[in-house]
């Protein structure tokens, strides 16, 4: 397997978000609306700006983060849960931290960036977009 990219589904900010991801992150973003789709013309017209695709590469490598707008006809529930968090791998205690103050910014801290029994820095929390993080520096 050459890598495992998380998809995230966004109701009509997916851009809004990965303009904040890419700011802390890096990376060059690339956007694909519907109204740049071939079938534009089946897409509402409310749809045409939204993300029908969205990519931001991580440090070059072959992670890759993605989303996309659901059409409003396909409107997702968007409700926080536990049952996922993005998990980033910082290579230093400096990184470990400008990640989380960064992507933690308007969010909330479920547990702050501290030492813990497995890792030299650990920390969890759901960004202001809603979407539930996890940075482990093991050192």
């Amino acid at each position: 397997m050459k890598s495992i990219n998380p998809y995230l589904m966004f109701n009509g900010n997916a851009k809004e978000a990965f303009q904040f991801y890419q700011s802390v992150l890096g990376g060059e973003l690339s956007l694909i609306r519907y109204s740049d789709m071939p079938d534009k013309e089946n897409a509402k017209k409310e749809d045409l700006e939204k993300a029908a695709h969205i990519a931001l590469p991580i440090n070059g490598s072959d992670h890759i983060l993605m989303a996309s707008d659901a059409p409003s006809a396909n409107e997702v529930e968007l409700d926080t849960n536990s049952r996922y968090h993005i998990t980033l791998v910082p290579e230093s205690t400096e990184e470990a931290d400008r990640l989380f103050r960064g992507l933690s910014q308007g969010g909330q801290v479920m547990m702050p960036l501290e030492k813990t029994d497995w890792a030299e820095k650990f920390a969890m929390f759901t960004d202001k977009f809603g979407v539930q993080w996890m940075i482990n520096y093991d050192g």
